[in-house]
């Protein structure tokens, strides 16, 4: 079972133009609305691609009432937190030349009460065969120790984590030890003091680190220069495919959803990563945060080119 946790979830709303004009009229050429936040789009995207998930964390007003209802249409199963207040609007502007603006509203402020209602629930669900996915940012009145407090809750009861954060909330999980990591470059940069490009080495070796820390799976999204996966024992670098970009937001969500279908399904460690590198690749297809379909994954599959190191 996969329990995607959003905490600060958001409507998307997608913006495309021509050119944005700071300070001056902007004629938008299409607009589109989706249930967004990082756990909803890897919920999407695993039910995209065949499998299933609960989708939890907080909404609250018409925007996240949307939501539930968005997801529920889709066939994916909710169990949110109502708070007070609105869910988060978040605008992403997209021109012509590929340049993306985007406006992320703040959301919510949590209260302890409700923070502790999702920690009940949370706890409800952990057992040994469910895997949960805490991914993205928090809001307002939840502390930035979280998810290390999630992680060492659900591990208690046998269930593993895969961690997709970034900054604060990444540095201050990992000592509670999460089973599977997906950073990218920049914020393996971020969490290195790295104030130069990494080179592909640079990064294998903080993967490695990971995994000799007791991490089971650490995937490092690198956009155009592919991927890399290490594992106990298993090792691999993937060149990434050539497809016609649209938008490459949502790319990361999409192989954290891959890595979670493949560990709930028993993929073996070459078809994890030809799923990895294939959902994410068709995901940058995509209009917003509308994940790639089944049938396109499964011809990307065929393209996917597995280096072992």
């Amino acid at each position: 079972m996969i329990i995607t946790v959003t905490m600060n979830p958001a409507i998307d709303k997608t913006i495309e133009i021509d050119r944005l004009v700071a300070g001056g009229l902007n004629r938008i050429r299409k607009v589109e609305y989706d249930a967004g936040g990082k756990g909803i789009n890897v919920s999407k995207t695993i039910r995209e691609l065949g499998g299933e998930s609960i989708a939890t964390g907080f909404i609250g007003g018409n925007a996240g009432n949307t939501i539930a209802t968005v997801l529920e249409e889709k066939g994916i199963t909710c169990d949110f937190v109502t708070v007070d207040g609105e869910t988060r609007t978040n605008t992403k502007v997209f021109e012509s030349s590929g340049a993306v603006t985007e406006l992320n509203e703040p959301g919510p402020t949590i209260t302890a009460a409700q923070m502790e209602r999702l920690l009940e629930k949370l706890s409800g669900y952990a057992k040994e065969d469910t895997l949960f996915i805490l991914a993205g940012s928090i809001p307002s009145g939840v502390d930035k120790e979280i998810y290390a407090k999630i992680i060492r809750l659900v591990h208690e009861k046998g269930a593993k984590v895969l961690l997709d954060a970034d900054g604060e909330l990444f540095r201050n999980a990992l000592p509670a030890g999460p089973d599977i990591i997906k950073p990218n470059r920049v914020e393996l940069e971020e969490y290195a003091g790295y104030d130069y490009r990494a080179a592909t080495e640079e990064l294998l070796k903080l993967a490695r680190d990971f995994v000799a820390q007791g991490i089971e799976t650490v995937a490092v999204s690198m956009g155009k220069s592919g991927a890399l996966f290490v594992r106990d024992g298993y090792e691999a670098e993937c060149p990434a495919l050539s497809v016609k970009a649209h938008s490459t937001v949502g790319a990361g969500d999409a192989m954290v959803a891959a890595l979670a279908y493949a560990w709930n399904n028993k993929l073996d460690n070459d078809d994890t990563v030809r799923l990895a590198i294939a959902t994410s690749a068709g995901a940058v297809t995509t209009i917003g945060t509308k994940p790639p379909t089944r049938a396109l994954v499964d011809e990307l599959m065929t393209q996917v080119v597995i280096e072992r190191l």
